[in-house]
């Protein structure tokens, strides 16, 4: 079967302050600031991409900064959590770097045989780093963080379902997931090559309380595809299964399409072409904003509406 779905491409949230979403991801996190851009469909506000050195799909995580945000509610029908792979012999650098931020974590727990660490960033978006043997992408250090000991990129991403059987038939009936294991109330499943980056985990509870938009919660959970053909085959599986995707848009650095899965959680499935490097140069990725060529007009407008970001000699 060909493959259309590949796993994981980002997950994209809300946050209430560009320099402290840039500070807890790039200074804490130790990820890149491989883009800094606008929301497409709201040019006043910063869209900002943070991943490993070029922004490989499945190591993205994005955010649309509204200054001042109300701070949102975690719960059902929301992606609630996304895990980061990290070095299986890193958890106590991680847990002494945290420490060091004055960050709160919950004690290392288990599942699916993994050891893992749960907190929060500032503005309550959950975040889980995961220690795994078998992911050999080779992460991003800035410097401040060991190599050796820097993300990989996701690990899975939690879906909060007060039901998952119509959610677990789309992903494996259509969008070629295939599921892995369950653990109580907990289903993990699997896309393309499978492993860290490739996996989305469903958590159904019927009587949790319902997720509420805002600062730290997620907007939406992007899947990868190869190319503009992969991503219109897909389309029409969509189509045929009764789910009623966008059409076709220009992100500028992939085409997306988007639609809401059965439970609520807004989906999109994203190019891996032609990537980040398409308008600036890989050394100097996220340096400069970025806008599309039908916003560059409104470039001194734009610019008046978004803070100055630092990006700092974090260590």
């Amino acid at each position: 079967m060909k493959t259309l779905i590949n796993g994981l491409h980002h997950v994209t949230a809300f946050a209430s302050s560009a320099q402290k979403n840039v500070d807890f991801y790039v200074g804490v996190l130790g990820l890149r600031l491989v883009k800094k851009t606008i929301n497409f469909d709201a040019p006043e506000v910063y869209h900002l991409y943070y991943g490993d050195e070029i922004g490989h799909a499945g190591t993205i995580m994005t955010f649309f900064p509204y200054k001042g945000m109300v701070r949102g509610r975690k719960g059902a029908h929301q992606l609630t959590y996304t895990s980061f792979s990290i070095p299986e012999n890193a958890l106590d650098f991680w847990m002494n770097r945290l420490n060091r931020f004055h960050i709160t974590f919950e004690k290392p727990a288990s599942r699916f045989d993994e050891t893992y660490i749960q907190f929060e960033d500032p503005d309550g978006t959950g975040i889980e780093l995961v220690a795994t043997k078998n992911d050999t992408r080779p992460g991003w250090s800035n410097g401040s963080i060991p190599l050796d000991k820097s993300i990989r990129g996701f690990h899975t991403v939690t879906l909060h379902e007060n039901q998952a059987d119509k959610t677990v038939e789309l992903l494996t009936e259509t969008m070629q997931h295939q599921l892995v294991v369950q653990e109580g109330n907990r289903i993990r499943l699997e896309a393309g090559k499978g492993g860290s980056g490739n996996l989305v985990d469903i958590l159904f509870s019927p009587t949790d309380l319902k997720g509420l938009q805002g600062a730290g919660t997620v907007h939406h959970v992007a899947f990868s595809t190869d190319n503009e053909a992969t991503q219109l085959e897909i389309r029409e599986k969509l189509l045929l299964a009764n789910i009623h995707p966008t059409t076709v848009q220009d992100r500028n650095y992939f085409r997306s399409i988007y639609f809401r899965e059965p439970g609520g959680v807004l989906f999109e499935v994203a190019t891996n072409v032609p990537g980040f490097a398409v308008d600036e140069d890989v050394t100097a990725l996220g340096q400069h904003l970025k806008l599309p060529e039908w916003y560059e007009p409104r470039r001194s407008e734009i610019e008046k509406h978004l803070d100055p970001i630092e990006i700092k000699a974090y260590s």
